[in-house]
């Protein structure tokens, strides 16, 4: 038999200043049976940190040529496409291709080395934003996991914190590679 989701609830609240973007998001998280809350909650904060009209939270893990996270317009173009991980080269290349703008977030102690092998292959992509999430935050970010939330994304002159009534995360994203 096969393993079905872990559903979450999270109600959040975004206060992002620099964008001038203030909102709250009712978010149902299905949790795939080989995803950690970890990463889960590094979704909940790309999703904050890039919350406007049209983005939604995908399949994710649950097919295979969809991102974590993407924004799609009115026509159902793509215009951005977050995945979270070390995809491969390939599936980034695909990506670019798909969408006006890609944003892949690193949040494993392993990615330094990914990005040392893949950095000058994806140089070439001129729509790509690679970041880094020190994984003490993102192990940090898991802490915050209840079946349902209360949470709120603070965004403040480049200063980025997501809370819950628990505690406080301060976020810090190391860019790799931004659009040209």
């Amino acid at each position: 038999m096969a393993l079905k989701a872990t559903i979450y609830k999270a109600d959040l609240q975004v206060a992002d200043m620099d964008r001038h973007y203030y909102a709250d998001h009712a978010l149902t998280l299905a949790c795939h049976p080989s995803e950690t809350e970890e990463r889960m909650m590094v979704r909940v904060l790309l999703y904050a940190l890039y919350a406007q009209e049209g983005i939604a939270l995908t399949k994710g893990l649950f097919d295979v040529d969809e991102p974590d996270i993407w924004v799609k317009d009115l026509t159902g173009a793509i215009k951005l496409w977050i995945d979270i991980g070390q995809p491969d080269e390939s599936r980034v290349r695909k990506a670019c291709g798909r969408a006006d703008q890609v944003v892949v977030v690193c949040h494993a102690s392993s990615c330094p080395v990914w990005w040392k092998q893949n950095a000058g292959k994806l140089a070439r992509l001129k729509n790509l934003t690679v970041l880094r999430l020190p994984p003490e935050v993102s192990q940090a970010l898991g802490g915050l996991t209840e079946r349902t939330m209360q949470l709120q994304c603070l965004v403040q002159d480049g200063a980025v914190s997501l809370s819950s009534a628990a505690a406080t995360i301060a976020v810090e994203l190391e860019t790799l590679q931004t659009v040209a």
